[in-house]
């Protein structure tokens, strides 16, 4: 595996620092180092200051590693600057999380969303860096978007860009079609949202048996899977599972995922997926809260539910439940109080059938 030290500035908390190592990790790479400068404002030529460039360049020597990743977003010449003076390959939060998501995409449709993502980012950095962009080397940061060899010629990656959200459109297209045809038939839906890797994709399956891929990685579902649930009522609603949401998430990469993301915008509930063994429930809270009053959804039917309680004991989950909107504690992996949250969603939706 690839070794990496991670880097950054101390105004972003511990726990964000263990999910960087998450990330690196579920990209390939092994940490084998941390750096954090104590300054509130980055450095506008190498953010951090110049004797931690330093210090961080003999770290990675004495370690052995060839990567450092920053758990912030650098600017083109920030990043530029900092491979010069280290001789090291520089990765950035975004580039991480792309990089990931290029290795994670399985559709058509997730390859085309995660290509526009990564030039979306891409394009206003291209001045000035070269044939750096279209490196063959191997490692992190280096999953190219697709087959496409990205060039420094903008015009060229505008054309592309543009052809590839005329194909996400007819994704859209196709999307509502189908959506309507649901709709047609009395389907009532629910979208599955949350923090990444809280369980989304694990519930989904002991709910409806969906037989998704479900793993203990960051972003390791990027497609969204549609199944039936039969409540005891005998309703069937259809639940789809989504991308995941994590802070600091760049603009263009929720933009990019806007054809994905839509399900959540067409929803009828929200099932609000937290997970409960992380010391940081209250940040990713914020974030997914944030994120759906972004898309302007948090009108919806909300129902929280509080994952991974197999974690954790009887009194954490009631000191976490205080601090939550009314949350059904649950364990997707061990299958733990579906039958109180089958109720709970049996008690929204026919309220909903009630209104109409």
């Amino acid at each position: 595996m690839e070794r990496v030290i991670l880097a950054g500035l101390n105004t972003e908390t511990q726990d964000a620092y263990e999910e960087l190592q998450e990330l690196a990790s579920t990209a390939g790479g092994v940490t084998v180092g941390t750096c954090v400068q104590n300054r509130e404002t980055p450095n506008p030529v190498t953010f951090i200051g110049s004797g931690k460039v330093e210090e961080i360049s003999v770290l990675a020597k004495g370690l052995k590693a060839g990567t450092i990743i920053f758990n912030h977003n650098l600017k083109a010449n920030q990043q530029r600057n900092l491979e010069d003076i280290t001789g090291l390959k520089i990765v950035d939060r975004c580039t991480l999380i792309l990089d990931i998501f290029a290795k994670h995409a399985r559709t058509n449709e997730g390859k085309l969303q995660v290509e526009l993502a990564q030039l979306s980012y891409l394009y206003p950095r291209l001045s000035g860096r070269g044939a750096s962009f279209s490196q063959t080397g191997g490692g992190i940061g280096t999953v190219g978007p697709g087959e496409t060899k990205l060039e420094t010629d903008r015009r060229a990656v505008r054309n592309r860009m543009d052809l590839l959200k005329s194909k996400l459109e007819h994704v859209r297209t196709q999307r509502a079609i189908i959506r309507e045809g649901r709709k047609s038939k009395g389907f009532l839906s629910g979208a599955l949202v949350g923090y990444t890797n809280s369980g989304k994709s694990t519930l989904l399956n002991a709910l409806t048996k969906a037989g998704v891929l479900a793993e203990n990685k960051l972003f390791s579902t990027l497609d969204t899977t549609t199944r039936k649930l039969r409540l005891e009522s005998g309703v069937e609603i259809l639940l789809t599972d989504t991308v995941g949401f994590i802070r600091n998430l760049p603009a263009s990469l929720i933009a990019a995922f806007r054809a994905t993301l839509e399900e959540t915008k067409y929803a009828d509930v929200l099932l609000i997926v937290l997970d409960g063994s992380k010391n940081d429930l209250e940040i990713q809270n914020q974030t997914v809260y944030n994120e759906l009053k972004a898309l302007n959804i948090l009108d919806k039917p909300r129902i929280t539910i509080l994952n991974k309680i197999d974690l954790l004991d009887n009194v954490k989950i009631a000191r976490l439940s205080n601090g939550l909107d009314s949350p059904v504690p649950v364990s997707a992996l061990n299958k733990r109080n579906l039958d109180l949250l089958t109720a709970k969603i049996s008690l929204v939706y026919n309220d909903l059938l009630t209104k109409s």
